[in-house]
């Protein structure tokens, strides 16, 4: 996502580069969020500036939403990660409108050792690269050590838990890992873990090819710009053939010119991002209009995150009165207009295992817990509690959510807490988020696959730490700094867990561990929204979120 690899430092450290990819993705979905009115015409582009919708099979597409790069090895931003979806193939997918993980690349799932190391991967002999490649284990092997090897933003999905790969037989992949990890197959269904042609690509510490794509998927890269991308139907793909006959897709630099354009018939499709005000008026002449609104849940959290480390916060009973504090439907309804969800844990409630640990044990906006609480740790009016939170200054729903948390909790507790709402700008925060500057942020996390686990390790692990929290690890980088040896070991545990529901009781515990302790409060969870024209059909957002491009077709 543009510069901001630069925040986090050593390139080496694999929970220095996670919050590269939070960051940036929300200022990609929400940064024009309440910015912009809805009948305003920027200068950048006009509404009749955009063609409009395709009348042959090919689809228009519309979004504020850019790609960096479109190298597998690089890529690690939603918009990339959906283009190489549509582009390349993986060893294992999802079936679509499912969370049921199956072979794609693959022809079985992975026969795994005893000792849960080795993964031993049947593989397809029928499949063809664009540029003729014939598809087998060393393709395979080749674009995964590249993957691990050239050292882009995502490198260290696999190369923390790879030890070796291995072309074991012309179509058997052999994978040995460093440590026993259960998610590892729904790890292998990353986006950028897709075949690459050795005939294009080479391995070589930040040998990248930002704009050309050659695999095996179901299109081929067409054309790649700033302003527009296109991608035509694989003749040769070895699977499903597109319903369409291409994807055009214009790239907007505001979301009041996606807005107009769409609503006036220039796009087949409009997704990503739109304001809230613009989502309601798309919903409320949804009939008239002729178009169709797609509403879907999302995994994407956002959370507080409250360091430990500074003072009052190191008592666990401030950091349950903050829970107790916080009002979610309040901000669903001010902020975001009714579309979000209020979110009661880390891991999102689409995942059978989610919990709501949080509203068990605080409820929302329960201030009679709050002043118990406070009044244990020693707080009053005449000694009152202030609790400083901070955001990135690009952020406006963070804004408001900010200043709705402030009026709230100052409303229902006068004297007794006072709420200071700071900001400062992104790059900045986030470069100072692990070295302990700010007691409170606000902040998002987008899961890199679709597994639990991606919402556990990066919150509650810590590699080294003691009695004054946690010195590095994912923890540190998250601004919590929390440190606890039983989570450590709960976190290994369910990592190392085959059988799912003995893994989904070790889950539990960890949630009721984040509950007691408090390192951060689940606040929203996001919904994600993709506009229709009437004649487009097979418009769908995945559980797992991505967005099927070749299933959409005209008529």
């Amino acid at each position: 996502m543009n510069v901001l690899a630069s925040w986090f430092g050593n390139r080496n450290r694999p929970w220095a580069r996670q919050p590269g990819r939070r960051v940036a993705q929300f200022v990609g979905l929400f940064g024009l969020v309440f910015a912009i009115a809805l009948g305003c015409t920027p200068n950048d582009q006009t509404a009749t500036d955009t063609p409009g919708a395709a009348v042959d099979g090919r689809i228009t597409i519309g979004t504020t939403l850019t790609a960096r790069t479109l190298d597998p090895a690089d890529a690690y931003e939603t918009f990339p990660g959906i283009l190489l979806y549509n582009l390349g193939d993986r060893l294992y997918t999802y079936e679509p409108g499912t969370t049921n993980l199956v072979p794609q690349l693959a022809t079985a799932m992975p026969t795994i050792s005893d000792d849960s190391l080795i993964y031993t991967i049947p593989l397809r002999d029928d499949v063809t690269l664009h540029d003729g490649t014939p598809f087998n284990a060393e393709v395979m092997a080749f674009s995964i050590q590249r993957f691990m090897e050239n050292g882009g933003r995502p490198a260290y999905l696999l190369s923390d838990k790879i030890a070796s790969v291995e072309a074991t037989a012309e179509h058997e992949l052999t994978l040995t890992l460093s440590a026993p990890f259960a998610a590892f197959p729904a790890l292998l269904s990353f986006s950028g873990v897709t075949p690459v042609s050795p005939e294009s690509y080479e391995i070589g510490s930040g040998s990248f090819s930002p704009d050309s794509f050659v695999g095996s998927g179901p299109y081929k890269l067409a054309a790649f710009t700033s302003d527009s991308i296109k991608l035509d139907p694989n003749p040769d793909y070895w699977g499903e053939t597109p319903a369409n006959e291409g994807i055009d897709i214009q790239i907007f630099t505001s979301a009041a010119n996606l807005y107009n354009t769409f609503r006036t018939g220039g796009l087949d499709v409009a997704y990503q991002t739109l304001d809230p005000e613009q989502v309601t008026a798309l919903k409320r002449e949804e009939s008239d209009g002729g178009w169709e609104v797609i509403e879907a849940g999302t995994n994407v959290i956002n959370y507080m995150s409250l360091n430990q480390t500074i003072e009052p916060l190191d008592d666990v009973r401030v950091r349950q009165a903050i829970a107790a504090m916080v009002d979610r439907p309040l901000i669903n309804e001010r902020v975001f207009q009714g579309q979000a969800e209020p979110l009661y844990s880390l891991i999102p409630a689409s995942f059978d295992v989610a919990e709501p640990v949080f509203k068990e044990a605080y409820g929302d906006g329960n201030f009679a817990k709050v002043e118990d609480l406070l009044t244990e740790a020693g707080f009053s009016e005449t000694n009152p509690l202030t609790v400083e939170i901070w955001y990135p200054s690009a952020s406006t729903p963070r804004s408001i959510v900010a200043n709705t948390l402030k009026e709230s909790v100052e409303a229902a507790l006068p004297g007794l807490v006072t709420v200071n709402v700071q900001n400062t700008e992104g790059a900045t925060l986030w470069e100072n988020v692990g070295k302990g500057v700010y007691p409170i942020i606000l902040s998002n996390w987008y899961p890199d696959f679709y597994d639990p686990d991606t919402f556990i390790q990066p919150f509650l692990g810590c590699e080294t730490g003691g009695p004054n929290g946690c010195e590095a690890g994912a923890s540190q980088a998250n601004g919590s700094f929390y440190y606890s040896p039983a989570a450590n070991d709960l976190i290994a545990q369910q990592r190392a867990e085959q059988d799912p529901v003995a893994r989904q009781a070790i889950i539990a515990q960890l949630q009721e561990m984040m509950a007691a302790d408090v390192p951060y409060v689940p606040l929203w969870q996001n919904k994600d929204f993709v506009f229709a024209q009437g004649d487009i059909n097979g418009v769908a957002i995945e559980p797992t979120q991505q967005f099927l491009l070749w299933q959409i077709r005209r008529g």
